[in-house]
This record gives C-alpha cells, structure tokens and sequence, in this order.
C-alpha cells in the first residue's frame, strides 16, 4: 500500500474508534437530574370515562391529587405539568425528556384539559406528569391507561 493511502486508512480507522468510544462514553453517561413524585400524589383522566363511546371532538379533563401544575420552567416543589399519551403503547423512558409528537401532547403551560380532533376507531389515553424540564418522576406519575370509541 502507499504511505498516502496508508496514512488515509490509519485516519479513517481512528475517527471510527474515537467515534465508537464517544458513542459508548455517552451510553454510559449520567441521565439529566430525575424530581422524587410527592408521595401519595396521583394522577387521573376526569373524563372522558374508560369504555365511553365519544364523537370526533373530545374534551379530556385532566386531575391530580397531592401535587400542584405549575408550568414548564416553574422549579417549585411537588408541583410539575401534563403530558397526555395517545395511542402510546409504552410509557417514555424514565430519566429522558418525554418526547412531543403527536402522540405525546406536552401541556407545559399548566392546561388541565384539551380538546382533541381523533379518527373514527378505538383510541388510548393516558396521562403522565412531567418535570419543570418534561422529565417523568421518580416513580413515575402515570394514570390508567383509558380506552375511548370515537364514532
């Protein structure tokens, strides 16, 4: 092989370790701080109920017991904000930002209902309370799974 080409496959092979090392340096690197869940704090759908048959427009009620809603960016004690999974079938990885697409509706500004525009068909809600940073709590604070038909 030539010295230039060889000096190319050498470089080449180092950026894939040192490429490698940072990818395993940052798997084992330390979550973003996780805030305790007051204990005894709940959270829960008010409505609509688990097995109701709603129209496509349904308002969702949103409760909580034993905490407060404050919103995103808010650092006050035993107070965090709504996140209300649709169709999610597992819960957000604990330690990391709760995702926002649209099936992980973040209501950072303290909201306690939405009104939502479904399809006709079965539908999931859940709720889950999130952080001042959207983190989930540790344990986390999630309500029933409900199951909605939208005509």
């Amino acid at each position: 092989m030539k010295p230039v080409l060889m000096k190319r496959v050498l470089l080449a092979v180092a950026f894939s370790l040192a490429g490698f090392a940072a990818v395993a340096n940052a798997a084992e690197a330390p979550g973003l701080p996780v805030t305790k869940a007051p204990v005894g704090a709940e959270v829960y759908i008010i409505s609509p109920k688990d097995g109701a048959t709603v129209g496509e427009s349904v308002t969702v009620q949103f409760g909580l017991k034993g905490m407060g809603v404050a919103p995103v960016g808010v650092d006050k004690e035993k107070t965090g904000h709504h996140h209300l999974l649709v169709d999610v079938k597992d819960l957000p990885p604990a330690g990391q930002p709760i995702p926002k697409d649209e099936t992980h509706l973040h209501f950072g500004g303290g909201q306690t209902e939405t009104t939502l525009k479904l399809t006709p068909g079965i539908h999931t809600l859940q709720l889950e309370m999130g952080d001042q940073n959207h983190i989930p709590f540790d344990p986390a604070l999630v309500s029933k799974k409900i199951t909605i038909h939208v005509k």
